[in-house]
């Protein structure tokens, strides 16, 4: 194949509509996330709430480590008028937008339960939107475009962290915290517009029959599929890969103002420090995906994340130097947003489309496991030890997940694993 051929199917494999619906699941899905784990701690931290009390929030997130619990049923049943994937898609978006937009009127000091509770109710409509959202993008995308499509939808769901961890900021030293929340809930009318504008994809004679159908035969399949140890090695990949560097962001944006950063200039840095190593990360993950495969990205991708947890260790002995937060920032965004780039489409390869909400849901929830149930105690962990120490810490806990790879993702692996082909992983 000639070099313009190869560059026109390139540029034909990114520049299309499936592509450009993957960057609105990407930042639709991100948002409300990075609200929860960036947006509300920095709210809590200036309204002088408590590290501890900071990061048992952390436990609000518990949806997106259950959300297998309910994607049955969103398997089973549909609204009407919409579809069976679009009517569930913008039933939780307006949820995530109401619940961003209601929390910001109540006082830290006063009402921290009620906080916790509409916080909750927005990790519950931001799992469920991921459930389904997952599954339409696995049934939206042909096989051979799940590593390209994937990877545009996690680097534009990096990009969407700027908004609740950027532009809030800044906006909080010049206006209200209701007045911010409102205009972050706004930026889910690009999820709402999204919605509208596709085609279902799921038809009448796919929808389960039964709900105990719904329940029982994706975990079925899968388990079948791998065997039980391989399953099972699976799940614990799934909850290791990631531990680290889940844990070293969990209250990013409380270390910056603890190391005395004021809150307009955090926004200032993380908006421009973030945006071009997203974008970056996104361009170059798209090929390097392409031409290493999955095994192989992951192995790479993940060695550069566990190396953008030693930046934190640097800037918790720096202090608050603009330049080196400015480095730490887009160095994480860019290993970061590479290592998940990887990681989301491995998950993908392994789920059948056949039973895409549920297996998605159920893998995804593995992943969120460490963000939820870890995280809630970095605080205690923090106060005990200090940063610089939690942050060697969080390396030594991303070394399993890389040496789970010789068994999940080996990198002389023969060929790449096909979603329902029933080859185990090596």
């Amino acid at each position: 194949m000639s070099h313009e051929s190869s560059q026109g199917n390139f540029w034909a494999a990114i520049l299309n509509r499936r592509m450009l619906v993957c960057v609105f699941t990407g930042f639709t899905s991100g948002l409300p996330l990075y609200v929860i784990y960036q947006l509300i701690p920095a709210w809590l931290r200036t309204e002088q709430i408590g590290l501890k009390e900071i990061g048992f929030f952390a436990l609000v997130g518990i949806p997106y480590s259950w959300k297998f619990l309910w994607s049955p049923v969103m398997d089973r049943y549909s609204f009407p008028l919409l579809g069976h994937r679009r009517g569930w898609m913008l039933i939780t978006q307006i949820g995530i937008a109401a619940s961003i937009a209601a929390i910001g009127w109540l006082n830290p000091q006063q009402s921290l339960w009620t906080i916790a509770s509409l916080a909750l109710a927005m990790a519950f409509f931001s799992a469920s939107q991921d459930v389904v959202l997952d599954a339409f993008r696995r049934e939206y995308l042909r096989d051979d475009e799940l590593a390209t499509g994937n990877s545009i939808h996690v680097q534009a769901y990096r990009i969407s962290g700027l908004i609740p961890g950027g532009l809030a900021l800044i906006l909080a030293d010049y206006m209200p915290w209701h007045s911010v929340f409102f205009i972050v809930a706004c930026f889910m009318v690009f999820g709402v517009l999204m919605t509208l504008s596709v085609a279902d994809t799921v038809t009448a004679d796919r929808v389960p029959r039964s709900l105990k159908s719904a329940v029982v035969e994706p975990f079925k399949e899968f388990f079948q599929r791998f065997g039980t140890l391989v399953s099972i090695e699976i799940l614990l990949f799934m909850f290791f890969y990631k531990l680290g560097d889940n844990m070293a962001t969990s209250l990013s944006t409380t270390f910056y103002i603890d190391l005395g950063f004021e809150l307009k200039e955090i926004g200032i840095i993380a908006k421009n420090a973030a945006l071009w190593p997203s974008i970056i990360g996104g361009m170059i993950a798209i090929p390097l995906m392409t031409r290493w495969g999955i095994n192989r990205s992951l192995w790479i991708f993940g060695v550069v994340q566990v190396v953008s947890i030693l930046g934190f260790v640097w800037l918790s002995q720096a202090g608050p130097d603009p330049s080196v937060l400015a480095i730490v920032i887009a160095f994480e965004y860019l290993g970061v947003g590479l290592g998940t780039a990887a990681f989301i489409a491995y998950i993908a390869r392994v789920t059948s489309p056949l039973f895409a909400a549920t297996q998605f849901a159920l893998l995804s929830a593995v992943t969120a496991l460490p963000r939820t149930l870890a995280n809630s105690v970095t605080g205690i962990i923090v106060e005990q030890v200090g940063w610089t120490t939690f942050f060697w810490l969080c390396v030594l806990l991303a070394l399993p997940g890389m040496l789970m790879l010789f068994r999940i993702a080996p990198w002389r692996g023969a060929g790449e694993l096909k979603a329902a082909s029933g080859t185990a992983p090596g």
